[in-house]
């Protein structure tokens, strides 16, 4: 099993997929390798990335709180309504952020800044613009909060203390994800580790920020990729070139050669 983050890791700079890996992806499928797509992205935003190969893979979507098998739910793990609300409040509390209620169907928002919604929409296929998040109606996966210098500088100091009864991850230079405890990427590829039979030993993954790290910690094989985190750097039992310099490619070619 194969299985990759997107952004900053199989996206380059431009969030676009390669050439390369799509042809290399018909070799791994020839040899019997599953491919895990695993993105604090919306399922819809993925499936649009993947989407000439969508049928044949499987995709772990919104930090582990769902995964798909094309139509077929493998898993769903989210809020309930009164901690979104609970968590709604607090976030109203924080300056300068722009919070995304991430649903089943799609993903909700209330700000009228254009500036955000271009950046907003790289990574939402779907989504609806509410007068106010309190009047969703949707099974709520996360909540995703925005700032445009560093969700980890002003954001997470102003919701750490949620630490021991929520999943709180800095997943991006701008991002910062709120979720369910077992909400995250590694809770998700265990569950597909056991359905389809396949072991740590099996198991090859690349990550580049720190909602990364449970998926990385599930695989003998984990790549940090040279544009890492700090702690991805340190926690990957190997590194690779960046995503703009095919860091995830070039690892594959050795895979398919061995």
């Amino acid at each position: 099993m194969v299985v990759t983050d997107m952004d900053g890791t199989l996206l380059n700079s431009k969030h676009e997929v390669s050439e390369k890996f799509f042809n290399q992806f018909k070799k791994l499928k020839e040899n019997n390798i599953l491919f895990v797509a695993a993105s604090g992205r919306q399922y819809h935003s993925i499936i649009d990335k993947l989407h000439s190969i969508k049928d044949d893979i499987l995709v772990i979507a919104e930090n582990g709180a769902i995964a798909k098998n094309k139509n077929k739910e493998l898993l769903q793990t989210g809020l309930d309504n009164t901690t979104i609300t609970e968590l709604l409040n607090l976030i109203d509390t924080i300056d300068d952020v722009y919070p995304v209620l991430c649903g089943k169907k799609k993903a909700y928002i209330a700000s009228d800044s254009e500036e955000f919604k271009e950046k907003f929409k790289e990574y939402y296929a779907e989504y609806e613009v509410l007068d106010s998040l309190r009047n969703y109606e949707d099974d709520i996966l996360k909540i995703a909060i925005y700032h445009f210098e560093s969700s980890e500088n002003y954001i997470y100091p102003k919701v750490k203390h949620l630490e021991s009864k929520l999943k709180v991850k800095v997943s991006g230079e701008n991002w910062l994800d709120l979720s369910h405890n077992d909400a995250h990427k590694g809770h998700a590829l265990k569950k597909l580790q056991d359905m389809f039979n396949i072991s740590s030993s099996e198991t090859m993954a690349f990550g580049d920020f720190n909602n990364d790290l449970e998926m990385l910690a599930l695989a003998d094989f984990s790549f940090a990729m040279a544009n890492a985190h700090p702690n991805v750097t340190k926690a990957a039992n190997y590194r690779t070139k960046s995503n703009d310099e095919f860091g995830v490619e070039t690892i594959l070619d050795k895979l398919l050669e061995s």
